[in-house]
């Protein structure tokens, strides 16, 4: 079984979601400390032809606590007016928007919690067909840290591959990952692009950018489109 384990962000890119194809069961690892200035509550959206960033307002934000002991302050009415502004004349506009706009309003305080419902939504769109767990709902040692906790996660999910985005590199040895039986493998996306209305293309964007400008079979394209290193 093909495991995959990440912080919950909020609207991520699309190399995330590539990650959650490419494995069987993706953990949202929401029991470690927040980052601030990371991705986890904040992304970048195409506005008037530049990159924009955008965030949503937390109550008690601090990198002391984990991400399931921060709060959400749930009004989100000017993201998403921003949003409406931003691709009111992309091509899947009036599908999309109503999806973003009920993750948006969604009443949840917890920002884990919030944050993977909006996970779930969006994977129901693309039509991802995987199992997600949570990690504070894993038995597990929680006093491990690092590449340990990780390595003792996929051994109680009995895990034999584990699969990280492409920065984990820096963080995480094949060698070590193999001492337990677990073969290592990090995900790389190969060049993507798409039309942005008649602007030059900015990559990376949020999946929101992804699904204003690409038809699902289009985003299918695109999300396979990685290889494993």
């Amino acid at each position: 079984m093909k495991v995959g384990i990440m912080q919950p962000y909020l609207f991520p890119y699309i190399g995330y979601f590539q990650l959650m194809r490419a494995v069987d069961t993706f953990v949202i690892y929401d029991d470690v400390n927040f980052i601030k200035q990371g991705w986890i509550n904040r992304n970048r959206l195409l506005l008037n032809g530049k990159d924009f960033m955008f965030n949503i307002t937390l109550n008690g934000a601090s990198s002391f606590k984990k991400i399931n002991e921060i709060g959400v302050q749930g009004n989100n009415q000017k993201l998403i007016k921003t949003i409406e502004q931003a691709y009111y004349k992309a091509p899947h506009f009036r599908t999309v928007f109503p999806m973003l706009n009920e993750i948006l309003l969604y009443q949840e305080s917890n920002l884990a919690k919030y944050l993977t419902n909006s996970l779930h939504v969006i994977v129901n769109y693309l039509g991802i067909d995987i199992t997600i767990l949570i990690s504070s709902e894993i038995k597990k040692d929680d006093s491990l840290k690092a590449d340990d906790k990780i390595i003792n996660i996929c051994q109680h999910l009995t895990a034999t591959n584990y699969i990280n985005a492409i920065g984990g590199q820096e963080l995480y040895s094949k060698q070590k990952f193999a001492q337990h039986g677990l073969v290592l493998n990090f995900i790389k996306s190969k060049p993507i692009t798409y039309q942005q209305f008649k602007n030059n293309f900015i990559p990376w964007l949020s999946i929101i950018d992804v699904m204003m400008f690409n038809s699902k079979n289009e985003i299918w394209s695109l999300i396979n489109n990685y290889e494993l290193v």
